[in-house]
This record gives C-alpha cells, structure tokens and sequence, in this order.
C-alpha cells in the first residue's frame, strides 16, 4: 500500500490567497514575505520566464528562414536549435547554478536575463552559421541560472502548502512566452519580410534576424524590475549559510539516489517531448502540410495558451487532491500527466491535416505543462536550501542537455534513417514511439521511496501525522 497521509478535508481556497487556521497557524512559524512582496517577486519572475521562454520560441519560429537564408543542412539546423543553447551550459550551468545558493537571487536573475537578451539580439546580427552558434551559446550562459534561481525564491516567498500553487503560476510565464513567441515570431517575420534585406554598417538585416532583435527588446525593462523585488530569509538550512560545494551535493544525490534517480531519469525522457518535438514543430508543418509561419502562429498560440493555462491548473488540482490521501503526491501526479501527454505526443505526427497535428500538440504540451507543477514542487520540497540551486541545476541540466541531444537525434534520424528531409514527420513519430513512454516508467520507480523521503521529512519536522 502506498505511502498515506492523514486526509484533513480542507476547503477549497482562492488561488495563493486564503487558508485553514491550521495552515496559518503552520505558516506563522517562519518569517513569510508580505503578501504583497511574495506576489511582486512572482509576477517580475514569471515576466522574466516569459522573456526567455518568448526568445526561444520566436526562434525556432524562424528557424525554417534561417536554414534557407544561410544555406544549412538539417544537421547544422539540429545544432542551433539544439545543441547551440547546451554545450556552453555543460561548462558553466552547475558552476552559476551556485552562485543561487551563495548571493542575492534577484541579482543572480536580472544579469543573466540582460546578459541573455543582449546575446539574444546579437544573433540577430549574425551572418554566418558560426556566429549564429556562438551567440546561442552565450543565450544558454545567461538562462543557465534562471530555473534554479526562480524556483528558490518562490520556496522562500510561500509556505510549503502553498509551493505548488506559486509554481502553476509561474508556469505561466512558460505558457505566455511560448504562446506570445509563436504569435510574435510568425507576425514580426511577416511584417519585416515586406521590408526586404536592410544593409546595416555593413551587415545584411533580413526578416528572421528583425524578429529576435525586437523580440530581445523587453530585456532591460524586466530586468529592473527583477532588481526592485525584496530578497526573502533563506529557510529550511539544515546545516550553515554557507553553500555546499558541487561535489558534496552529487554525494548527498548518490546517498539519496533511491529518491533523486527515477525522478533525473523521468526528467531525461520528459525532455524528449518538451523540448526535442517542440524544436521541430515549425519545420514538421512548414514540410509536411506546406503551411507558414505566420499561419502556424496564428492557429496554434491562441490554442496552446488555453491548453497551457488549464494544464498548470490541472497540475496544481491534481497535486492537491492526491496530496490529500498520498504522501508520493507530486510524483503519482507527474506519472499520471506524462502517461496523458505521451499518446498525444505520438498521434501529432501522424494526423491527416495540419490543423489536427497542431491541436495534438497542445494537448501534449497542456499534460506535459501539468507534469511540471508537481516535478518542480517535488524536487523543492525534499532538496535542504543550501543545495536547492544546485540540485535545481542538475535536473535543469538533464533536461535541457537531453532536450538539446535529441533535438540534434532528430536531424540525424531524419538523414540517416528516413533519409529524406521532406518526411521529418517519420523521424518524429520515431522520437516519440520509442522514448517518450520511458518518461512514464521511470516516474513510476519512484513513487515509494519518494513517498517514504517525505514521510521521513515530516517527522523530522514535526508536521503532518504519516501513516503507513
């Protein structure tokens, strides 16, 4: 029988807002941010995901432009949009991730969101495949720390209870940014289309590279406003302010790798749907049902962002409810959605016309936004503070590595064994087929010895009664 916890029927609460007296009475046991400072720090960290979120999906709106503009294979496509973010990430990821745990985290935020909008721009006046790669490699250096940073604070800005209704609303900004992006990458790339090549000190401005110029703009703006939040007290230390090295963190992974593992490994798989097909969906449309940009960012965003926005409200309901009679809640929810969104994720590339492959998608990406409310959640409320941006780190580095590799699996599946670039469609429907329902198994090795590490948590902290 899996693990239990004492079902206190609660009633139903506002969104952040209202409580049972005996979550006040929990609350009001560590030193909480005002409630309105605690929403400020959210809504500028939500802004600043939807900048960088609104960034990558502008370009891999233009992505089909930039390969014809430079004159790219599929292969070296596969590596901007996947490996160009990543490889500089493996570098300098973890190392910055640190920097979450040692110094201000609104600092830590708002230089590597400027950093990453000014490298962002950058690209746009790029004139080559290689200097097109090496501005993405510096977009993934100044994100590389946004995740851990962002998830850190908003463990600190809210109580526990309230943890994963504060990550459903920062899964917003994933859903404006890549909804707003596929809106604003196909209309900036229509509209600077009429404006033709524009010769600027010598470089040559084309449609694509107006598009993440503009798109790059907000950067500055959000970035102040990520300076003006009020950094809250560091809670749940078990040990001393000062942040464990990377290698005591690993050590502390591998002495608890009953729990961490199956959830790294689920992670792996997740970013095969998450990252991987979505990469790929303006090329898949653009080759196999002939549509453009512009009309695959006017049909899907307005799509996807309500499917967005129910998912991170499926993801918090549905934590909540299981949280209630399961203490492995937030895992039981991730195997749960992800078992939803893999079946949608393979019918997307097989659908007869191009506007069912698209609603296919956003149902995939609506289980799949879900499934993140409780990942996120779960690897927060186990990891002590101290470690929190590294751990964070490390499974932001999995994803986003996997994501990226099999962007880049993608493009050389396609050459290799479809052996036509015209049927990406097949390399898809490959991808997802094969790997993305390990996402499902692997989740699902975890449920008891997450269960069991919560279990163990609240008794040592003296919370909720666990029975088993």
């Amino acid at each position: 029988m899996p693990p239990t916890v004492q079902d206190t029927a609660m009633p139903a609460e506002p969104f952040l807002m209202s409580a049972s007296p005996h979550d006040r009475a929990e609350d009001n046991g560590a030193d909480w941010p005002s409630r309105g400072a605690a929403y400020f720090a959210l809504a500028m960290i939500v802004a600043a995901t939807a900048l960088n979120f609104l960034n990558a999906s502008v370009f891999s709106v233009v992505t089909e432009r930039i390969k014809i503009d430079l004159e790219l294979t599929d292969e070296q496509l596969g590596w901007l949009i996947g490996p160009g973010t990543i490889l500089i990430y493996v570098l300098v990821g973890i190392p910055l991730a640190r920097l979450v745990d040692l110094y201000s985290r609104k600092h830590v935020l708002a230089y590597g969101l400027l950093f990453s909008s000014v490298t962002s721009a950058l690209g746009g006046l790029a004139q080559s495949f290689s200097a097109l790669f090496a501005t993405r490699m510096l977009v993934g250096v100044g994100t590389s720390a946004h995740a851990p940073g962002s998830y850190s604070l908003i463990a600190d800005l809210f109580p526990p209870r309230l943890v994963p209704r504060a990550i459903a609303f920062f899964q917003i900004g994933f859903v404006a940014g890549t909804t707003l992006g596929l809106a604003a990458g196909g209309y900036l790339l229509a509209v600077a289309l009429d404006w033709g090549p524009i010769s600027f000190f010598g470089l040559e401005i084309r449609a694509w590279q107006w598009a993440m110029i503009i798109a790059a703009a907000p950067g500055l703006p959000i970035a102040i406003g990520l300076l003006a939040i009020r950094e809250p007290a560091r809670k749940g230390e078990v040990e001393s302010h000062a942040a464990p090295t990377l290698i005591e963190v690993v050590k502390e992974m591998w002495h608890r790798r009953r729990v961490y593992f199956p959830l790294l490994l689920g992670v792996v798989f997740c970013a095969l749907e998450s990252l991987s097909l979505h990469n790929w969906r303006s090329p898949f449309m653009i080759r196999t049902y002939g549509w453009s940009e512009a009309e695959i960012g006017a049909f899907l965003a307005p799509i996807l962002f309500v499917t967005s926005i129910a998912g991170a409200f499926i993801g918090m309901r549905l934590t909540e409810w299981l949280s209630r009679k399961y203490a492995d809640a937030h895992v039981r929810a991730m195997g749960i959605l992800f078992a939803l969104a893999a079946p949608a994720a393979i019918l997307s590339t097989i659908m007869p016309n191009g506007e069912l492959a698209l609603i296919m998608m956003a149902l995939s990406a609506m289980f799949a936004l879900a499934a993140g409310v409780p990942q996120n959640a779960a690897f927060q409320l186990i990891t002590p503070n101290e470690m929190r941006g590294q751990v964070t780190a490390i499974y932001v580095f999995l994803f986003t590595v996997t994501g990226a590799l099999g962007t880049l699996g993608i493009a050389l599946i396609t050459k290799y064994v479809v052996g036509d670039e015209s049927r990406l469609w097949e390399a898809l429907a490959i991808t997802a087929t094969l790997l993305v329902p390990f996402a499902v198994l692997c989740i699902a090795l975890g449920l008891r010895p997450y269960g069991e590490e919560v279990q163990r948590k609240r008794l040592l902290d003296g919370g909720i009664a666990v029975a088993a």
